[in-house]
């Protein structure tokens, strides 16, 4: 796999195109943008386990990833989605398995930055609460629904 890597306006228009960052006004995007590291992932890889301790996510730039529980396939993102969000906001082990279902390109963004970055950006913070509470919102709908 052969990749350029994507320019910083480009990492930014990428991020805009995220729901996780729809409302992050542009200067925080200018700021956030340099802390994604690209990525290539082959098929078949995993990208992070289950139960491992998570410290980063990863954006979706190409390709297809599947998560998954053990034997239990839960979801497959496609670009442009998000996966291990969770670990930018706690230092707990992941709750998934997340494998790379083709090739694709991802951006990893690190806790440590990405804290630095909220500490003085709280709205970066609230888009996150929010994608998070949809999902929690989502998930209960489910549940109550499998429970009837």
């Amino acid at each position: 796999m052969s990749h350029q890597s994507l320019p910083l306006p480009e990492k930014k228009k990428l991020l805009q195109s995220l729901s996780l960052f729809a409302e992050t006004p542009e200067p925080i995007l200018d700021e956030l943008a340099p802390l994604m590291q690209e990525i290539e992932v082959a098929e078949g890889t995993d990208i992070f386990k289950e139960d491992e301790p998570g410290d980063c996510m990863y954006i979706i730039y190409t390709g297809e990833i599947q998560i998954h529980r053990r034997n239990t396939a839960l979801a497959t993102l496609h670009p442009r989605q998000v996966l291990g969000e969770l670990a930018l906001l706690d230092a707990e082990t992941r709750s998934a398995t997340a494998t790379a279902r083709t090739n694709a390109v991802l951006f990893k963004i690190e806790q440590e930055p990405f804290y630095k970055l909220i500490a003085s950006r709280p709205e970066v913070a609230r888009g996150f609460i929010e994608i998070l509470a949809g999902r929690l919102r989502r998930l209960n709908e489910k549940t109550v629904y499998n429970s009837l």
